[in-house]
Protein backbone atom coordinates (compact mmCIF):
# COMPACT_ATOMS: atom_id res chain seq x y z
CA UNK A 1 0.00 0.00 0.00
CA UNK A 2 1.18 3.70 -1.02
CA UNK A 3 1.88 6.21 2.01
CA UNK A 4 -1.10 8.10 2.57
CA UNK A 5 -1.28 11.76 3.54
CA UNK A 6 -3.98 11.81 6.00
CA UNK A 7 -5.66 14.72 8.11
CA UNK A 8 -7.69 13.55 11.45
CA UNK A 9 -9.33 16.93 13.01
CA UNK A 10 -11.52 16.49 16.19
CA UNK A 11 -11.76 19.44 18.88
CA UNK A 12 -11.37 17.64 22.02
CA UNK A 13 -8.21 15.34 21.10
CA UNK A 14 -5.26 16.09 23.53
CA UNK A 15 -8.13 17.77 25.82
CA UNK A 16 -10.97 15.43 26.70
CA UNK A 17 -10.63 11.81 27.80
CA UNK A 18 -14.01 10.61 26.23
CA UNK A 19 -15.17 7.72 23.49
CA UNK A 20 -14.79 9.48 20.20
CA UNK A 21 -11.54 11.26 21.16
CA UNK A 22 -9.75 8.33 22.42
CA UNK A 23 -10.96 5.95 19.69
CA UNK A 24 -10.26 9.04 17.00
CA UNK A 25 -6.66 9.17 18.33
CA UNK A 26 -5.98 5.78 18.52
CA UNK A 27 -6.84 5.49 15.00
CA UNK A 28 -4.91 8.09 14.48
CA UNK A 29 -1.73 5.92 15.93
CA UNK A 30 -2.12 3.25 14.70
CA UNK A 31 -2.17 4.51 10.74
CA UNK A 32 1.21 6.25 11.42
CA UNK A 33 2.08 3.12 12.92
CA UNK A 34 2.02 1.67 9.57
CA UNK A 35 3.90 4.02 8.04
CA UNK A 36 1.23 6.62 6.93
CA UNK A 37 2.10 10.57 7.32
CA UNK A 38 -0.75 11.25 9.95
CA UNK A 39 -1.48 14.69 10.81
CA UNK A 40 -3.31 15.40 13.86
CA UNK A 41 -5.55 18.64 14.71
CA UNK A 42 -7.03 19.13 18.12
CA UNK A 43 -7.60 21.78 20.83
CA UNK A 44 -5.14 19.60 23.69
CA UNK A 45 -1.65 20.39 24.05
CA UNK A 46 1.26 18.62 22.34
CA UNK A 47 2.54 15.42 24.50
CA UNK A 48 5.45 13.62 24.14
CA UNK A 49 5.54 10.63 22.69
CA UNK A 50 2.79 11.04 19.65
CA UNK A 51 3.70 8.63 16.50
CA UNK A 52 2.04 11.49 14.49
CA UNK A 53 2.26 15.15 13.63
CA UNK A 54 0.07 17.12 15.59
CA UNK A 55 -1.17 20.69 15.37
CA UNK A 56 -2.90 22.53 18.26
CA UNK A 57 -5.97 24.47 17.38
CA UNK A 58 -6.95 27.45 19.88
CA UNK A 59 -10.31 26.58 21.13
CA UNK A 60 -12.88 27.77 23.83
CA UNK A 61 -14.01 24.69 25.63
CA UNK A 62 -17.78 23.27 25.60
CA UNK A 63 -17.90 23.22 29.18
CA UNK A 64 -18.09 27.29 28.95
CA UNK A 65 -21.14 26.94 26.40
CA UNK A 66 -23.44 25.16 28.97
CA UNK A 67 -26.00 27.65 29.54
CA UNK A 68 -25.79 29.51 26.31
CA UNK A 69 -28.71 29.39 23.74
CA UNK A 70 -28.64 26.88 20.80
CA UNK A 71 -30.29 27.01 17.29
CA UNK A 72 -29.38 24.38 14.24
CA UNK A 73 -26.85 24.69 12.82
CA UNK A 74 -25.48 25.51 16.59
CA UNK A 75 -27.82 22.55 18.42
CA UNK A 76 -25.76 22.23 21.87
CA UNK A 77 -22.64 23.13 23.71
CA UNK A 78 -20.76 20.83 21.75
CA UNK A 79 -21.71 22.75 18.64
CA UNK A 80 -20.69 25.82 20.15
CA UNK A 81 -17.02 24.72 21.31
CA UNK A 82 -16.59 22.87 17.30
CA UNK A 83 -17.47 26.34 15.99
CA UNK A 84 -14.68 27.69 17.64
CA UNK A 85 -12.31 24.85 16.83
CA UNK A 86 -13.49 25.06 13.17
CA UNK A 87 -12.54 28.60 12.27
CA UNK A 88 -8.97 27.62 13.57
CA UNK A 89 -8.58 24.83 11.34
CA UNK A 90 -9.80 26.49 8.30
CA UNK A 91 -7.02 28.63 8.58
CA UNK A 92 -4.16 25.91 9.54
CA UNK A 93 -5.78 23.59 7.30
CA UNK A 94 -4.40 23.09 3.90
CA UNK A 95 -6.34 20.57 1.59
CA UNK A 96 -3.53 20.24 -0.70
CA UNK A 97 -1.46 18.87 1.52
CA UNK A 98 -3.26 15.59 2.36
CA UNK A 99 -4.48 12.71 0.19
CA UNK A 100 -7.39 11.88 2.62
CA UNK A 101 -9.42 13.64 5.50
CA UNK A 102 -11.10 12.06 8.84
CA UNK A 103 -13.74 13.57 10.97
CA UNK A 104 -17.07 12.47 13.29
CA UNK A 105 -18.62 15.77 13.93
CA UNK A 106 -20.96 17.60 12.06
CA UNK A 107 -21.72 20.57 10.58
CA UNK A 108 -18.45 22.81 11.07
CA UNK A 109 -15.74 20.45 11.03
CA UNK A 110 -17.00 18.23 8.24
CA UNK A 111 -17.44 21.65 5.80
CA UNK A 112 -13.75 22.51 6.59
CA UNK A 113 -12.20 18.69 5.83
CA UNK A 114 -14.07 18.84 2.61
CA UNK A 115 -12.20 21.69 1.43
CA UNK A 116 -10.51 20.83 -1.86
CA UNK A 117 -9.01 17.41 -3.05
CA UNK A 118 -9.29 14.95 -0.19
CA UNK A 119 -11.29 12.09 0.41
CA UNK A 120 -13.41 12.15 3.27
CA UNK A 121 -14.07 9.72 6.01
CA UNK A 122 -16.82 10.36 8.19
CA UNK A 123 -16.91 8.39 11.46
CA UNK A 124 -19.73 7.26 13.13
CA UNK A 125 -18.57 7.91 16.71
CA UNK A 126 -21.12 9.98 18.09
CA UNK A 127 -24.27 8.56 15.67
CA UNK A 128 -25.47 8.26 12.11
CA UNK A 129 -27.81 11.13 12.07
CA UNK A 130 -25.87 13.61 9.74
CA UNK A 131 -25.54 10.79 7.58
CA UNK A 132 -29.61 10.59 7.34
CA UNK A 133 -31.40 13.71 8.08
CA UNK A 134 -32.32 15.45 5.38
CA UNK A 135 -33.57 19.09 6.81
CA UNK A 136 -31.72 21.97 7.39
CA UNK A 137 -28.22 22.35 7.68
CA UNK A 138 -27.95 17.79 7.46
CA UNK A 139 -28.67 18.65 3.73
CA UNK A 140 -24.83 20.02 3.59
CA UNK A 141 -23.36 17.05 5.30
CA UNK A 142 -21.08 14.93 2.55
CA UNK A 143 -18.32 12.52 3.04
CA UNK A 144 -16.66 10.00 0.21
CA UNK A 145 -16.46 7.31 2.65
CA UNK A 146 -18.51 6.52 5.78
CA UNK A 147 -16.77 4.53 8.56
CA UNK A 148 -20.21 2.83 10.21
CA UNK A 149 -18.88 1.85 14.47
CA UNK A 150 -21.99 -1.21 14.27
CA UNK A 151 -23.48 -3.02 11.98
CA UNK A 152 -27.06 -0.52 12.26
CA UNK A 153 -25.63 2.26 11.42
CA UNK A 154 -23.81 -0.10 8.32
CA UNK A 155 -27.22 -1.30 7.20
CA UNK A 156 -28.88 1.84 7.19
CA UNK A 157 -26.48 3.90 5.05
CA UNK A 158 -24.86 1.51 2.71
CA UNK A 159 -27.19 2.18 0.06
CA UNK A 160 -26.69 6.01 0.37
CA UNK A 161 -22.94 6.46 1.03
CA UNK A 162 -20.02 4.25 0.44
CA UNK A 163 -19.59 2.50 3.72
CA UNK A 164 -17.29 -0.27 5.58
CA UNK A 165 -18.38 -1.76 9.29
CA UNK A 166 -15.32 -0.96 11.25
CA UNK A 167 -15.83 -0.84 15.20
CA UNK A 168 -13.69 0.58 17.70
CA UNK A 169 -11.10 -1.29 19.70
CA UNK A 170 -8.53 -1.47 22.40
CA UNK A 171 -5.07 -2.23 23.27
CA UNK A 172 -5.06 -5.39 24.68
CA UNK A 173 -1.63 -4.90 26.06
CA UNK A 174 -2.32 -1.95 28.06
CA UNK A 175 -5.86 -3.02 29.18
CA UNK A 176 -4.80 -6.14 30.75
CA UNK A 177 -6.55 -8.45 33.77
CA UNK A 178 -4.30 -7.67 37.00
CA UNK A 179 -5.04 -6.58 40.81
CA UNK A 180 -5.72 -3.44 40.88
CA UNK A 181 -4.76 -0.55 43.63
CA UNK A 182 -7.46 0.70 45.05
CA UNK A 183 -5.58 3.08 47.74
CA UNK A 184 -4.45 4.80 45.01
CA UNK A 185 -7.90 5.78 43.76
CA UNK A 186 -8.94 6.24 47.70
CA UNK A 187 -11.63 3.09 46.97
CA UNK A 188 -12.50 0.98 49.66
CA UNK A 189 -10.81 -2.59 49.97
CA UNK A 190 -13.60 -5.87 50.88
CA UNK A 191 -16.67 -4.69 48.81
CA UNK A 192 -17.28 -5.25 45.28
CA UNK A 193 -16.95 -2.57 43.00
CA UNK A 194 -19.07 -1.59 39.71
CA UNK A 195 -17.46 0.59 37.31
CA UNK A 196 -19.30 3.01 35.01
CA UNK A 197 -16.90 4.86 32.25
CA UNK A 198 -19.17 7.00 30.54
CA UNK A 199 -20.12 11.36 29.66
CA UNK A 200 -22.36 12.53 32.28
CA UNK A 201 -25.19 13.03 29.69
CA UNK A 202 -28.90 11.82 29.56
CA UNK A 203 -28.75 9.07 27.05
CA UNK A 204 -25.96 7.52 29.37
CA UNK A 205 -28.21 7.06 31.82
CA UNK A 206 -25.50 7.17 34.73
CA UNK A 207 -29.02 8.13 36.79
CA UNK A 208 -30.42 4.49 36.21
CA UNK A 209 -27.28 2.99 37.29
CA UNK A 210 -27.06 4.69 40.71
CA UNK A 211 -30.68 3.15 41.24
CA UNK A 212 -29.50 -0.34 40.06
CA UNK A 213 -26.70 -0.31 42.37
CA UNK A 214 -28.49 1.13 45.05
CA UNK A 215 -30.50 -2.01 45.23
CA UNK A 216 -27.93 -4.27 46.05
CA UNK A 217 -26.51 -4.47 49.73
CA UNK A 218 -22.77 -3.77 48.99
CA UNK A 219 -21.76 -3.17 45.74
CA UNK A 220 -19.66 -0.08 45.88
CA UNK A 221 -20.29 2.32 42.34
CA UNK A 222 -17.54 4.45 40.64
CA UNK A 223 -18.25 6.84 38.03
CA UNK A 224 -15.33 7.46 35.54
CA UNK A 225 -16.37 10.51 33.57
CA UNK A 226 -17.84 14.07 33.27
CA UNK A 227 -20.70 16.61 31.69
CA UNK A 228 -23.15 18.91 32.08
CA UNK A 229 -25.31 16.32 34.27
CA UNK A 230 -22.31 16.42 37.03
CA UNK A 231 -24.34 17.82 39.61
CA UNK A 232 -27.62 16.06 39.33
CA UNK A 233 -26.07 12.84 39.28
CA UNK A 234 -23.74 13.58 42.81
CA UNK A 235 -26.92 14.58 44.07
CA UNK A 236 -28.89 11.57 43.18
CA UNK A 237 -26.00 8.84 44.31
CA UNK A 238 -25.25 10.89 47.45
CA UNK A 239 -29.34 10.08 48.28
CA UNK A 240 -29.55 6.53 46.99
CA UNK A 241 -26.02 5.56 47.33
CA UNK A 242 -24.22 7.63 50.80
CA UNK A 243 -20.96 6.42 50.95
CA UNK A 244 -21.29 3.54 48.60
CA UNK A 245 -20.12 6.15 45.51
CA UNK A 246 -17.21 8.08 44.19
CA UNK A 247 -17.33 10.14 40.95
CA UNK A 248 -13.40 10.63 39.50
CA UNK A 249 -12.30 11.92 36.43
CA UNK A 250 -8.65 10.68 34.78
CA UNK A 251 -5.74 10.88 32.60
CA UNK A 252 -6.41 7.55 29.86
CA UNK A 253 -2.79 6.69 31.20
CA UNK A 254 -4.19 5.04 34.57
CA UNK A 255 -7.93 4.18 33.32
CA UNK A 256 -6.29 0.69 33.06
CA UNK A 257 -5.77 0.29 36.82
CA UNK A 258 -9.15 1.40 37.67
CA UNK A 259 -10.66 -1.18 35.12
CA UNK A 260 -8.53 -3.59 37.35
CA UNK A 261 -9.77 -2.06 40.85
CA UNK A 262 -13.58 -3.53 39.29
CA UNK A 263 -15.03 -6.26 39.82
CA UNK A 264 -17.69 -5.80 37.17
CA UNK A 265 -18.86 -2.91 34.65
CA UNK A 266 -21.74 -1.46 34.11
CA UNK A 267 -22.76 0.33 30.84
CA UNK A 268 -26.70 1.88 31.04
CA UNK A 269 -26.79 3.49 27.41
CA UNK A 270 -29.58 2.15 24.87
CA UNK A 271 -28.49 3.22 21.81
CA UNK A 272 -24.65 3.25 21.58
CA UNK A 273 -22.67 3.97 18.45
CA UNK A 274 -19.63 1.32 19.30
CA UNK A 275 -18.51 2.25 22.84
CA UNK A 276 -14.90 2.21 23.79
CA UNK A 277 -15.28 1.48 27.08
CA UNK A 278 -16.82 -2.42 26.48
CA UNK A 279 -13.49 -3.36 24.62
CA UNK A 280 -11.80 -2.18 27.70
CA UNK A 281 -13.88 -4.07 30.27
CA UNK A 282 -13.48 -7.17 27.98
CA UNK A 283 -9.86 -6.98 27.67
CA UNK A 284 -9.41 -6.02 31.41
CA UNK A 285 -11.41 -9.71 31.94
CA UNK A 286 -14.65 -7.70 33.39
CA UNK A 287 -18.15 -9.17 33.58
CA UNK A 288 -20.42 -6.99 31.19
CA UNK A 289 -24.14 -5.77 32.33
CA UNK A 290 -25.70 -3.97 29.79
CA UNK A 291 -28.76 -3.41 27.99
CA UNK A 292 -30.05 -6.28 25.94
CA UNK A 293 -30.04 -4.74 21.81
CA UNK A 294 -28.55 -5.69 18.69
CA UNK A 295 -25.52 -3.69 19.20
CA UNK A 296 -24.86 -5.40 22.06
CA UNK A 297 -25.78 -8.88 20.91
CA UNK A 298 -22.98 -8.37 17.73
CA UNK A 299 -20.58 -6.49 20.66
CA UNK A 300 -20.10 -8.91 23.03
CA UNK A 301 -21.37 -12.10 21.74
CA UNK A 302 -21.62 -14.27 24.04
CA UNK A 303 -19.45 -12.38 27.28
CA UNK A 304 -22.08 -9.93 28.54
CA UNK A 305 -24.93 -10.30 30.59
CA UNK A 306 -27.78 -8.29 28.35
CA UNK A 307 -31.08 -7.44 29.96
CA UNK A 308 -33.50 -4.50 29.56
CA UNK A 309 -32.31 -2.11 30.74
CA UNK A 310 -35.47 -0.16 31.63
CA UNK A 311 -36.34 -2.65 34.34
CA UNK A 312 -34.06 -1.47 37.25
CA UNK A 313 -34.98 -5.20 39.40
CA UNK A 314 -33.48 -6.62 36.31
CA UNK A 315 -29.97 -4.85 36.02
CA UNK A 316 -29.61 -5.54 39.88
CA UNK A 317 -30.21 -9.01 39.22
CA UNK A 318 -27.56 -8.89 36.94
CA UNK A 319 -25.02 -7.36 38.74
CA UNK A 320 -25.69 -10.19 41.32
CA UNK A 321 -25.23 -12.85 39.09
CA UNK A 322 -21.53 -10.73 37.47
CA UNK A 323 -19.64 -11.48 40.20
CA UNK A 324 -19.78 -15.68 39.98
CA UNK A 325 -18.38 -14.61 36.26
CA UNK A 326 -15.03 -14.17 36.88
CA UNK A 327 -13.11 -17.12 36.83
CA UNK A 328 -9.76 -17.53 34.37
CA UNK A 329 -11.94 -19.37 31.76
CA UNK A 330 -14.37 -16.33 31.39
CA UNK A 331 -11.36 -13.99 31.93
CA UNK A 332 -9.96 -15.85 28.42
CA UNK A 333 -12.72 -15.87 26.60
CA UNK A 334 -12.88 -12.37 26.94
CA UNK A 335 -9.62 -11.39 26.06
CA UNK A 336 -10.06 -14.16 23.41
CA UNK A 337 -13.04 -11.68 21.71
CA UNK A 338 -11.09 -8.63 21.96
CA UNK A 339 -7.66 -10.46 19.79
CA UNK A 340 -10.41 -11.66 17.65
CA UNK A 341 -12.28 -9.08 16.94
CA UNK A 342 -11.26 -5.59 18.50
CA UNK A 343 -7.49 -4.95 18.64
CA UNK A 344 -6.41 -1.43 17.37
CA UNK A 345 -3.29 -2.87 15.01
CA UNK A 346 -6.23 -5.04 12.98
CA UNK A 347 -8.97 -1.68 13.16
CA UNK A 348 -6.10 0.41 12.06
CA UNK A 349 -5.47 -1.79 9.57
CA UNK A 350 -8.98 -1.90 8.07
CA UNK A 351 -8.89 2.04 7.73
CA UNK A 352 -6.18 2.03 5.81
CA UNK A 353 -7.30 -0.43 3.43
CA UNK A 354 -10.88 1.55 3.17
CA UNK A 355 -8.82 5.05 2.47
CA UNK A 356 -6.57 3.58 -0.10
CA UNK A 357 -9.90 2.04 -1.53
CA UNK A 358 -11.22 5.32 -2.02
CA UNK A 359 -8.01 6.94 -3.92
CA UNK A 360 -7.58 3.75 -6.12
Amino acid sequence: MNRLRIAVALSGIHRVNRGAETAIERVAAGLADLGHAVTVFGAGPDREGTRYTYRQIPTVPRERFERWPTFPPVRSHYSWEELTFAAGLAVRFRPGAFDATIGCTFPFVNWVLRRGAPKHVYVTQNGDWPALAVNSEYRLFGCDGLVCTNPQYFERNRHRWRSVLIPNGVDPDVFSPGAGDRAAFDLPPGVPIVLMVSALIPSKRVDAGIQAVAATRDMFLVVAGDGERRAEIDEEAARKLPGRYKRITLPRSRMPDLYRCADLFLHMSMDEPSANAYMEALATGLPIVTHDWEVTRWTLEDCGLLVDSQQIPLVTEALAGALALRDAAQVAARRALVDRRFSWRQISERYAAFIASLLG
